[in-house]
């Protein structure tokens, strides 16, 4: 079908729509039994699994994956949470919130059967707030209710919890452990953060342990000298004329916060190496999520053999953005020839000569594909569709899904 300007028509619903020469050719079929086939075997490397995480190079579409995979396995009879950082409203949007909050919440059963979804499960979800899962961790391991106070009120933990580099992976972390260990949900899925590169989420538990049991926070942790152990004696005129002139005694506040955090230090180096075990356990997989874009499936290979060194589980290769319209084997002219009867010889071959450019993109795609599944040994990635728009309500997510678990 085309639209009077000889494009292609293509739906921003979650629906492929198929060309005239594709009609002929039948890939879609192709295209959903290898759907089939990949879903089940997903299902089948998902079993005793309690934690999913996916895992890939930003703008790839891990939130909506995330997102939909776990509509899929609720919608299979599985009680599942679903951990997002995504702070725009799309994704809460989609899933018929308002926004979501802080700490799982149920995601009505009736909004899916108002879109015909059977859902036998249960869903819920929830958005990563790092410094609020850091204020919890606080909360917990503080000794007293004025340790408590001292850390939560203290401006270079409020700073440190919030800004910090690397606080939405340790956050992230943390809060995994938290409903892995505390909630009795089957399987959560959880959609790592962005960042530069993707493997930082996998070191972030090692990064924090180096830091609770280096020297350095000795240091900081000693009970006297601290200013003359680390600045010295010009470094600390330096800030106690700042203190003057701003009203900020950035040495004070650093020291009274090494000195609160004393009592909780244990606390974070146990809950750390019950994170990193976690992440290593068998009942944890890693998704890695990817595009057919050069630099995001090159990052793809690189998480494959990052996860590999630390003997990781890799649960499967998803690949979104795929595009499957095209000239469906055919050449220019047979296409033409195909469409010529409905829509007349000029329309006809704008059309075709469109087809032929969504040709180039699905011919690349399926190269992209053929090269991960040589190098991360997946015979049956699983492939989603490109879309021309976004996923915007529990339809859309649960048509993703069908890609996924079939």
């Amino acid at each position: 079908m085309a639209t009077s300007d000889g494009k292609p028509k293509r739906r921003s619903t979650p629906a492929r729509t198929r060309s005239a020469a594709e009609s002929n050719a039948g890939p879609d079929r192709d295209t959903s039994e290898h759907s089939v086939a990949a879903g089940a075997s997903l299902l089948n490397r998902l079993k005793g699994k309690h934690v999913c995480v996916c895992l890939g190079a930003g703008g790839v579409g891990k939130t909506t994956t995330s997102a939909a995979l776990a509509v899929g396995l609720a919608a299979r009879g599985q009680r599942v949470a679903v951990v997002t950082i995504d702070p725009a409203v799309r994704l809460a949007t989609a899933l018929g919130q308002r926004q979501l909050s802080g700490e799982p919440a149920r995601i009505d059963p009736d909004l899916f059967a108002a879109q015909g979804i059977e859902m036998k499960g249960e869903l819920w979800a929830m958005k990563l707030d790092a410094k609020r899962t850091f204020d919890d961790i606080v909360t917990r391991l503080a000794p007293d209710p004025r340790a408590r106070e001292e850390i939560l009120s203290n401006p270079i933990y409020r700073e440190l919890s919030s800004a910090v580099s690397g606080a939405q992976e340790l956050s992230a972390i943390a809060k995994l452990y938290e409903l892995r260990h505390e909630h009795d949900f089957d399987v959560v899925v959880l959609d790592t953060p962005p960042s530069r590169n993707a493997v930082d989420f996998l070191e972030a538990p090692t990064r924090l342990l180096g830091f609770l049991e280096g020297r350095a926070l000795k240091v900081f942790l000693a009970p006297s000298g601290l200013a003359a152990r680390l600045f010295g004696r010009s470094t600390g005129l330096v800030f106690t004329i700042f203190a003057r002139v701003t009203g900020v005694d950035m040495l004070s506040d650093l020291s009274s916060f090494f000195r609160s955090l004393s009592g909780v230090i244990d606390g974070f180096g146990e809950r750390t190496r019950g994170v990193a075990s976690l992440l290593r356990d068998p009942s944890t997989t890693f998704m890695i999520v990817t595009s057919p874009e050069h630099e995001p499936a090159r990052e793809a290979v690189f998480l494959a053999d990052r996860l590999a060194a630390r003997s990781m589980s890799r649960g499967g290769l998803i690949i979104n953005r795929v595009h499957f319209d095209g000239l469906g084997g055919h050449s220019v002219e047979d296409v033409q020839a195909l469409l010529t009867s409905a829509l007349g010889d000029g329309l006809a071959a704008r059309v075709a000569a469109n087809l032929a450019d969504f040709d180039v993109l699905a011919q690349r795609d399926r190269d992209t594909i053929a090269c991960l599944s040589r190098k991360l040994s997946e015979p049956a990635p699983l492939l989603v569709p490109h879309l021309d728009g976004d996923i915007h309500d529990l339809a859309g997510l649960a048509f993703v899904a069908e890609h996924l678990v079939g």
